[in-house]
């Protein structure tokens, strides 16, 4: 038990620190995108790589900050029968909608994202547009990463709950 408990604290803690660089990576998105404006209207100055740049930074939060999002609750729930539930109701809840829908899904997506993903490695594809960053291939990177980080927090998930369900004293709710 001690075990599965490290491991779901340590997944936790992963999330938690990817979800504050992803922050900062928000702000660096809002600093660019600032600039973007002010060189394009300001100066009638238009730069192709930094507007892509602005692209790959929202890409970025938005496909990495889902196991973040999980972690902290923040996914949408339609909740009507389930904010009624007892802790012990949510954790049987969370703990086999973690199983049998998200951890799937996740697995659905590595394995669909795998070969998009190694073909855009191997020619190292690039932007279509002239001036455009030569880094799409990273940009796609991003889908297989995103299910990943999303499955280890949905077993951080599971854990917490299977734990609340064979102890009386874990919080499915609390985070590290």
């Amino acid at each position: 038990m001690a075990f599965l408990y490290t491991l779901q604290q340590m997944i936790d803690r992963f999330s938690l620190l990817s979800g504050r660089i992803l922050s900062l990576v928000s702000l660096l998105m809002m600093l660019t995108l600032s600039t973007v404006v002010v060189l394009r209207y300001g100066f009638n100055l238009g730069f192709i790589a930094l507007q892509e740049l602005v692209s790959y930074l929202h890409a970025s939060v938005f496909m990495l900050a889902t196991a973040y999002t999980l972690q902290q609750d923040g996914h949408v729930r339609v909740d009507i029968f389930y904010r009624h539930f007892s802790p012990r109701a949510k954790a049987w809840v969370n703990s086999l909608g973690g199983l049998v829908f998200l951890l799937p899904l996740c697995g659905y997506f590595v394995l669909s994202s795998w070969e998009f993903v190694l073909q855009a490695w191997a020619i190292k594809e690039g932007s279509a547009d002239p001036g455009g960053l030569p880094a799409v291939f990273l940009l796609k990177t991003l889908i297989p990463m995103m299910a990943i980080s999303l499955a280890l927090q949905a077993v951080a998930e599971i854990l917490r709950n299977a734990l609340l369900l064979v102890t009386t004293t874990a919080e499915p709710e609390a985070s590290a």
